[in-house]
């Protein structure tokens, strides 16, 4: 779940809160009863080792074992439908 900062527009109270992303958010401050606001602020994770794409993903070894992967992909959609025919044709001639 993710934790919410507010921030009271009168006292000037922060505070966090764990809230469920459907939760309605706090409107009202714990302290003085007066108006909250939402505060935007950077996440509380970071990305780090390998295995995320700053580090991997973005190497040129990735982008040319990428390239390989759809060359074969496309290689195998052109036997397949070469080999397509063939078998109606075994299928065809075996009811006759």
């Amino acid at each position: 779940m993710p934790i919410y900062e507010y921030k009271c527009s009168e006292c000037g109270y922060e505070f966090e809160e764990i809230q469920k992303f459907n939760d309605p958010p706090i409107t009202v401050c714990p302290k003085c009863g007066g108006k909250v606001c939402k505060k935007i602020s950077a996440p509380a994770f970071k990305f780090k080792g390998s295995g995320w794409y700053v580090t991997d993903y973005s190497k040129k070894s990735y982008k040319e074992a990428s390239e390989k992967k759809e060359d074969k992909k496309e290689l195998k959609k052109e036997e397949n439908k070469k080999t397509k025919p063939e078998e109606t044709r075994a299928v065809s001639s075996a009811n006759t």
